[in-house]
């Protein structure tokens, strides 16, 4: 979800389920009104799997041209599939989120074997082992630049 316009046409904004997704989140940010939007109140309601002891849409923001033109949400996040209704005003009201969601994959698809054996190796190596060959540099025996020290700042005597 980029975003949508919900006006007098368009009374409803449905955001669905991808299929062979893990998880799936409707983070909602800003709900505005347009340009074209009537000093009347617009309010916006939401329908969600997540809110299933709400059989009816919740009001989540009512906005007003000469008072609150627009809001910002944190923490609005909605399981799809997500509704947003346009419950009373003419609109356009402009709504603003992102879709969120995780790709199935499996282990095997994202690491690769240790060896020719195809096995996978769960062992967590201790940082302090370091193989024979590798070399760190010490740089604890390089000394600092030369850097030449500030001259005082000058005084100014004022004349009495």
């Amino acid at each position: 979800m980029r975003g949508c316009e919900l006006n007098s046409s368009i009374r409803r904004c449905v955001v669905e389920e991808k299929d062979g997704v893990l998880e799936h989140l409707v983070d909602l940010q800003t709900m505005s009104l347009g340009e074209d939007a009537t000093d009347e109140l617009h309010v916006v309601a939401v329908e969600s799997k997540n809110m299933p002891s709400h059989p009816k849409p919740i009001p989540i923001a009512s906005l007003r041209r000469s008072v609150l033109p627009m809001v910002c949400l944190d923490g609005f996040d909605f399981t799809p599939p997500v509704t947003f209704i346009l419950k009373s005003g003419t609109g356009p009201v402009y709504l603003n989120g992102q879709h969120l969601f995780c790709d199935d994959y499996s282990y095997e698809d994202n690491y690769q074997p240790d060896d020719d054996s195809g096995a996978y190796s769960n062992e967590v190596k201790d940082p302090n082992d370091f193989e024979e060959d590798s070399q760190v540099p010490d740089i604890s025996e390089e000394e600092p630049p030369d850097v030449p020290e500030a001259a005082p700042p000058e005084t100014v005597s004022s004349a009495q």
